[in-house]
């Protein structure tokens, strides 16, 4: 689970239970990754906010598969294997394919992106490496080369906005020892539950 204490949904009482009911999985499940901020839900719903605005938001314009292939990726630079699991696992899924979704992986572990991702998307992906391993030397030409590739600059955001999420949660599961025991891998939120709500909660 974690190396803090957590509440699970049994013993959850209050405004806790109440967002538990909104996240909860298959027989009440709750994955390790949420169940962190038990014990403050104010910053449980803060994560599920940013977490469904930066890659479930209808206002978003780059495909879902990419978003998560970055999360994957940044996961893998991170080494949270936590969140490389859980969000390979919903790549897949968004895929459709497990041979491609395969070939994305060792494309990720041998460090060879080249031979999976076109030119624009191994474009993104170079800048997720350079902001999560080398954050203090990006430049506004990385931000160049992105337009060159044809990128726009709200999808410029999106892509900035995913990769430093997963930076976030990724330090925030290494640092309590978060594990999969217990999760339903790749389980994706409920796409009728408005991001924007969140934020009002």
């Amino acid at each position: 689970m974690s190396w803090i204490h957590t509440i699970p949904y049994s013993k959850a009482t209050g405004q806790l239970k109440k967002i538990y009911n909104r996240i909860k999985g298959p027989k009440d499940t709750i994955d390790n990754v949420l169940t962190i901020h038990s014990l403050r839900p104010h910053t449980l719903t803060a994560h599920m906010s940013l977490y469904k605005s930066v890659l479930h938001h209808s206002g978003n314009s780059l495909p879902k598969w990419y978003l998560e292939a970055l999360g994957v990726y940044t996961s893998y630079l991170n080494k949270c294997d936590y969140c490389f699991e859980h969000h390979f696992a919903g790549f897949s899924r968004l895929l459709g394919s497990d041979t491609e979704a395969k070939k994305y992986k060792n494309a990720v572990l041998n460090d060879a992106l080249e031979d999976f991702l076109d030119s624009k998307w191994l474009v993104g992906a170079y800048y997720t490496k350079r902001l999560t391993l080398e954050a203090h030397k990006t430049t506004q030409e990385h931000i160049e080369a992105l337009r060159k590739a044809g990128f726009s600059d709200g999808e410029i955001l999106e892509i900035n906005q995913v990769v430093s999420y997963f930076n976030y949660v990724n330090r925030s599961v290494v640092g309590l020892g978060v594990n999969t025991k217990g999760d339903i891998l790749g389980l994706s939120p409920n796409d009728n539950d408005d991001p924007d709500n969140w934020s009002h909660n």
